[in-house]
């Protein structure tokens, strides 16, 4: 789960030429500089954290594998009054980390990265913000099987939620009544988002939505719009198509929380169609166990077809989960996921313990998963086989 899934033996990508790198080196220098300018004036504050983590595993399927790493995530904050209400922030951080996998310890796989993780200006006051730069954007109401997750790929298994953000400008208002409507533009984006499998491959072909959310006895709902035209080339094959989604999602407190999303997904090639559905419903309660047993549950359902409301090809898809999670005391909490993909009789189990000492964290996890497991959300997402990992984080 720390490990990036396509390694690279013995590699840095840390190039001056990438526009991103270039991007971010940017960012952090502006940041620095303003703030070691400007940090003695009256209501401007400067802040620089990080996040440290290593991890050892091992998983087996048809063989074993041995597993290892080291993170480090710097980040660099500056914040200042800009006249009235309004505040202006800058935020810059980088993900570098080097990994090993081994299957037999003579010959492992290296790999060393260093890549952009955050990097964005942002004006805000009490009811309004507009950032602009690499950013994180989520949103939704479902806890574990997220049809709404088009920008993020965070694993819920995750215990450092890591997922890369996007390059765009994101503008937010919110209402008095806590009603709040959301516009976004993305541009720079060139690999897959979310759930896409293909990325837009012209990372300068804007993408563009928005999402306007409601406030409703017991409850909120929002409905959410995005649109993006891909234009990929690859040897002997030209991929081009416009797709636009929709999506409604809504929870609600009645003694229990109820939870739903469903998306629809349109992608429009030359004289054919093909619609993609996917929607959950969700239950979360915690019962007076103890310290208080929390219990959520969801069932997803996935299914595409030439028309909106086809006959799906090759039939529905249905992925139930269950999540229990229990603090015990005040510095541990145990965690455990299963899935069930109900068409390949499959099932992905997982238990997680983990600790919180002030600036340490420590986490122990164990996974057992079919062959082709199921994924937690994005493609790829799954581990396959059996596994543990052990990790420590500290963050300063």
């Amino acid at each position: 789960m720390q490990a990036d899934p396509e390694a690279r033996s013995q590699r840095l990508e840390s190039s001056p030429s990438d526009p991103t790198v270039r991007f971010l080196t940017l960012a952090c220098c502006a940041t620095l500089v303003t703030a070691l300018a400007c940090g003695t004036a009256a209501g401007q504050t400067f802040d620089f954290n990080g996040r440290a983590s290593g991890w050892l595993g091992a998983s087996w399927d048809t063989s074993f594998l041995g597993q290892a790493g080291l993170r480090y995530l710097p980040e660099a904050r500056f914040s200042a009054p800009v006249g009235g209400q309004f505040t202006f922030d800058a935020e810059a951080s980088v993900n570098g980390f080097v990994s090993a996998n081994a299957r037999t310890f003579d010959r492992p796989e290296v790999e060393a990265r260093l890549k952009p993780y955050r990097g964005f200006v942002r004006v805000s006051s009490p009811q309004f913000e507009a950032r602009a730069g690499l950013q994180k954007v989520n949103f939704g109401s479902a806890m574990l099987l997220r049809p709404l997750m088009w920008f993020d790929r965070v694993d819920p298994r995750d215990p450092l939620e890591l997922t890369d953000g996007v390059y765009g400008l994101l503008a937010r208002y919110c209402f008095q009544n806590n009603a709040n409507v959301w516009a976004w533009g993305l541009i720079g984006n060139s690999s897959p988002k979310g759930w896409e499998t293909i990325g837009t491959d012209d990372r300068w072909k804007p993408e563009f939505g928005g999402r306007a959310q409601l406030p409703v006895p017991r409850g909120e709902v929002a409905a959410t719009y995005h649109h993006r035209s891909v234009h990929r080339e690859e040897p002997g094959i030209v991929t081009r198509f416009n797709e636009d989604r929709v999506g409604l999602d809504g929870r609600w407190d009645v003694g229990v929380g109820v939870s739903v999303e469903a998306t629809m997904q349109r992608q429009g090639f030359a004289g054919q169609e093909i619609w993609q559905r996917a929607a959950v419903l969700g239950l979360d309660y915690t019962l007076g166990i103890g310290n208080g047993l929390g219990v959520v549950v969801e069932h997803l359902y996935l299914g595409g077809s030439s028309s909106a409301f086809g006959k799906a090809i090759g039939g529905d898809a249905h992925v139930s989960s269950l999540l229990l999670s229990y603090p015990v005391g005040i510095l541990d909490n145990l965690r455990a996921i299963t899935l069930y993909d109900w068409r390949n009789k499959g099932v992905c189990s997982f238990v997680g313990w983990q600790r919180t000492l002030d600036s340490w964290l420590f986490s122990a996890t164990a996974f057992w998963n079919p062959d082709t497991p199921v994924s937690l959300g994005a493609p790829g997402g799954g581990a396959a086989g059996k596994g543990v990992q052990l990790m420590v984080v500290f963050n300063h």
